[in-house]
């Protein structure tokens, strides 16, 4: 195995990173995340401060292969992050990234970027411990206009994301009254140069499907009139809601096949 570290925004960073298998396996590091080929979370670095890490494994030598050729985890993230700053839009500083390659596949893939002190996802932070701060409706609806207000500019600067849900938004108090709504997960982002119609969509329709838990049909129509920069015309909410719903309809009945598909795999192989 071969560690290749193919960013580093100092030399601090660089030599940490390259401890993040040891950091990660320390007692001090704090899991935010570990599930199947994933394991992120806090650590603390000697000299740097407070760091968020995560690792990813290929699934395989060959998905490793193929990530060599086209774009590790690891690298993507980097060019995601390049993405957003160079558009001004809010992510968490990358800080270091590394790929573990080995007979000429990446095996592993680990990021290291800053902690969002205080930020949460975007359900936890809209409804709080136990839900009690999801029943402040105008404060929900201010976080609501935030995020539809950061992904209108992440579209209109010609970016899009192949993974948008709420659990790659993050949201924390801005200090004055405020939100600040950041992006994470940065390895699906895109610069398309113009971001279509059916794309905004798509990443709408994403979005919708997963704050559908905690946020009712209005709210969800006051966000989509919120990114759109305000309620159009009878007609055309028409037109634009039903392109939505049929585009949700497309993404379900696919999923629901890919499911079908792996069951029926299951069974066969069982």
């Amino acid at each position: 195995m071969r560690p290749a570290v193919i960013y580093a925004r100092s030399a601090e960073y660089a030599a940490a990173i390259r401890k993040a298998d040891a950091l990660i396996a320390s007692p001090d590091f704090s899991k935010r995340k570990d599930e199947a080929r994933t394991c992120a979370g806090v650590a603390d670095v000697p000299a740097s401060g407070r760091v968020f890490i995560k690792r990813t494994s290929s699934r395989s030598w060959l998905a490793g292969f193929v990530e060599r050729i086209t774009g590790s985890r690891a690298e993507r993230a980097v060019s995601g992050a390049r993405i957003l700053e160079g558009a001004s839009l809010p992510h968490p500083r990358m800080l270091a990234a590394m790929e573990i390659r080995h007979l000429g596949a990446v095996r592993a893939s680990f990021l290291m970027s800053e902690v969002l002190e205080d930020a949460d996802t975007l359900s936890r932070f809209a409804l709080g411990p136990g839900g009690i701060k999801g029943r402040d409706v105008r404060r929900r609806n201010r976080i609501s206009d935030a995020v539809a207000a950061v992904v209108r500019r992440c579209h209109d600067a010609g970016i899009y994301t192949r993974d948008l849900q709420e659990t790659n938004i993050m949201v924390v108090d801005d200090g004055v009254g405020g939100f600040k709504v950041f992006f994470i997960d940065l390895e699906d982002f895109r610069r398309t140069g113009s971001v279509s119609e059916r794309q905004r969509l798509i990443n709408l329709v994403h979005l919708d499907r997963s704050i559908g838990r905690f946020m009712c049909r209005a709210s969800r129509l006051d966000f989509l009139y919120s990114y759109l920069g305000g309620r159009p015309e009878r007609s055309e909410a028409r037109r634009i809601v039903n392109e939505i719903l049929a585009l949700r309809g497309q993404i379900e009945n696919r999923r629901r096949r890919q499911h079908q598909l792996v069951r029926e795999h299951v069974r066969v192989r069982g």
